[in-house]
């Protein structure tokens, strides 16, 4: 009995043992390997989770911001059906209501002009060059286009709704606000009187059969400018695409307060083509009516453009100097985009060591940690350089 005993007082002892000092630290050691590769994951898959944000956000936004101005831009010159007489190729007058320049041919129609100080040269001008681009801030709009990236470009953009007032998705009419109405009655277009653009007359153009009764549909006049502002919300630092309206803004018709679209866009550039020359390879001459080579089928106008882009195809045209006038953005038929993107917040550590080109602008913005992309877009101006086709191309074989 004394020898059971003592074996089960042995068995105890043996069962209740635990771990040695050399286990326990060995144990401690992996456990914290473990939790350390665990941190290490998690921190890395955090790390490119912010990452990939930031970058789908500078996608995201820059694609946004394109997608807005070409939305914009291939709608200059819409005027609900209306075409101004110096580029209409079945005008057989000399025309009237060509966009002149004063002083030096250099200057354009202010856009930040009031409507309440419009005369026929700035509603020509208006009309007549439905997309203008600036290297700096436009006269008359320094108390408006404030805080300017420098190096950027400054886009106005003139058309018609392309919805009518009142309809689905359409803003109410407003008796203060402007709108272009095209007359469609041939009495008022051959009495001089083919459209308006003032609120007092905006109820008198007749549709074709010359009711006064049946008028015309009411199209809001849009007049917009974009630029790349320093800031989104005063201090932030973050460059932003703003844009201004031209709207009734409860005294007056005036160009509209800046407002925030897309965040991170830190390059804007426009580059124009320019439809200068004839069919001929001859320069155009509007001071003069149509005229055609064959007159009986009018298939190549000999002073007129064709609404193609002549060589060079896309340049960079500030206003406002020798480089750039009235005539030139008369002429525009298409243009070229051109964004560079960045993302909201920096990268730590990140150094691109790159150069970026948008068009003929090259830019090596700091190693300061932002990501950037080029983004660019070509867009032909449909309602300016669609009206000066022609059935025949003498070019082709």
């Amino acid at each position: 009995m004394k020898i059971a005993d003592s074996s089960i007082k042995r068995f105890s002892r043996t069962a209740q043992s635990g771990l040695s000092l050399v286990e326990l630290m060995v144990a401690s050691v992996l456990s914290l390997i473990i939790v350390a590769a665990l941190t290490q994951l998690f921190v890395d898959i955090s790390s490119t989770s912010n990452e990939m944000a930031k970058t789908n956000s500078q996608i995201e936004n820059a694609r946004f911001a394109m997608q807005f101005l070409q939305n914009d831009v291939v709608h200059a010159g819409y005027w609900g059906g209306y075409v101004p007489g110096w580029d209409d190729l079945a005008n057989e007058n000399v025309p009237t209501d060509l966009p002149l320049a004063s002083p030096a041919n250099t200057a354009l129609s202010a856009p930040c002009t009031a409507y309440a100080s419009w005369d026929t040269a700035h509603i020509n001008g208006v009309i007549g060059i439905p997309l203008a681009v600036y290297s700096g801030v436009p006269t008359g709009c320094n108390g408006l286009v404030t805080d300017k990236v420098a190096d950027t470009d400054v886009l106005v953009v003139r058309h018609a709704s392309t919805c009518v007032a009142g309809e689905v998705n359409c803003e109410s009419f407003d008796a203060n606000k402007l709108y272009m109405n095209v007359a469609n009655c041939l009495t008022q277009i051959e009495g001089g009187t083919p459209y308006a653009l003032d609120p007092n007359e905006v109820v008198t153009m007749q549709e074709k059969d010359c009711d006064p009764s049946n008028l015309v549909p009411n199209r809001k006049f849009e007049q917009t400018i974009y630029y790349i502002r320093d800031h989104s919300v005063s201090g932030d630092g973050i460059p932003t695409l703003v844009r201004s309206e031209f709207d009734w803004d409860g005294s007056a018709l005036v160009q509209g307060a800046v407002q925030a679209l897309v965040e991170g866009i830190e390059g804007f550039r426009v580059e124009v083509g320019i439809d200068s020359e004839t069919a001929a390879g001859l320069s155009v001459d509007y001071t003069s009516a149509t005229a055609w080579l064959d007159p009986a089928d009018r298939s190549i106008p000999t002073n007129r453009g064709n609404g193609v882009p002549d060589s060079p195809t896309f340049v960079h045209c500030p206003s406002e100097t020798p480089a750039c006038n009235v005539a030139d953005f008369r002429d525009v038929v298409a243009v070229k985009m051109y964004l560079l993107a960045r993302t909201t917040e920096p990268t730590l550590g990140y150094k691109h060591g790159k150069k970026y080109f948008l068009g003929s602008q090259e830019l090596t913005p700091p190693d300061d940690g932002f990501k950037r992309q080029v983004y660019s877009s070509a867009i032909r101006l449909n309602n300016v350089a669609g009206r000066r086709e022609t059935p025949y191309d003498p070019n082709s074989p």
